[in-house]
């Protein structure tokens, strides 16, 4: 088997970062070393190439063409290094990349997390916002927080942590405003949408057998968020997750007066296979806090 011939690993490193960042000084940082050791170790493998990475005055460098050609193979290569490293690594402290719906992190998570970081000083749990399916081999996060509507990885492990129940919620001035004592009432009420679910009203409605298609228009939002704060703002009724809203119900921010519904879903925390004994520890508090959240009235 040929022989590698690799310039200095420590050299590629102090590259991708200072061409990723766009300066030498955020990637010392990153990198935990001086300024200095960065330039040296570029200038190190500009001279082992015999091609120049980096152009321009020191305060204003700019990738070449070398550079940028260069960059994204180092990237894509120290990515895969930092996901086999992480696939057989089992480290009790450090950061946990943990990654989460954004409402879900807002509405749930976040206002719980005091308790874990209580419980283990040592982890680090960073927190990142996404939608999409559990990829593993193409992210870099250890656990993934989802509801289950899409596939997991069949060799992942998965803690479910409570179904998914929903239900219109307003603030209680508006509730009184519009004197609703029957689901029917709604129909008269303005209601709240948003793109991210934007079926939302219709899969209610054809649970309970409420409402029809033509008393569903309304105000559409961007972001779920954003229409949650209508909600509470009294701009109208909106339906929503009960774990999005169990701390504003409990705080009388928001009120239920049709209780929720099960939508027939799970919420789930799936992990790297493997062992990993700070992801397992997150797995097993995120399951006690899922025990600990009360279920919601239910009509």
């Amino acid at each position: 088997m040929p022989r590698r011939r690799l310039p200095s690993l420590n050299a590629l490193i102090a590259f991708e970062a200072a061409a990723r960042l766009g300066r030498m000084t955020l990637a010392a940082d990153e990198l935990a070393v001086t300024h200095g050791a960065i330039s040296r170790h570029v200038r190190q493998l500009e001279e082992k190439l015999g091609v120049r990475l980096f152009e321009g005055p020191k305060n204003a460098l700019r990738l070449t063409d070398a550079g940028r050609a260069l960059l994204p193979h180092l990237t894509l290569g120290l990515d895969h290094i930092e996901a086999g490293v992480r696939t057989i690594a089992d480290e009790g402290e450090g950061t946990l990349d943990v990654s989460c719906t954004g409402t879900f992190s807002m509405r749930w998570l976040i206002p719980r997390l005091y308790r874990f970081q209580d419980a283990h000083p040592g982890i680090d749990v960073r927190l990142s916002a996404s939608y999409a399916p559990v990829d593993f081999s193409r992210e870099r996060y250890e656990i993934a927080i989802r509801l289950a509507e899409h596939p997991l990885p069949p060799d992942a492990p998965v803690t479910t942590l409570f179904a998914e129940y929903v239900g219109p919620v307003l603030s209680p001035a508006l509730a009184a405003r519009l004197d609703l004592t029957q689901p029917e009432h709604l129909e008269r009420a303005p209601l709240l949408h948003t793109i991210t679910r934007r079926h939302a009203w219709e899969d209610w409605a054809a649970r309970t057998g409420h409402l029809t298609n033509s008393g569903l228009v309304g105000t559409e939002y961007e972001h779920f968020y954003y229409m949650l704060e209508a909600a509470t703002a009294g701009l109208g009724v909106c339906i929503a997750p009960w774990p999005f809203v169990i701390d504003d119900i409990q705080a009388k921010r928001l009120v239920a007066p049709f209780g929720f519904v099960p939508n027939g879903l799970d919420y789930v925390a799936v992990r790297q296979p493997g062992r990993h004994r700070k992801a397992q520890a997150f797995c097993d508090w995120l399951a006690h806090e899922a025990a600990r959240t009360p279920m919601p009235q239910q009509p």
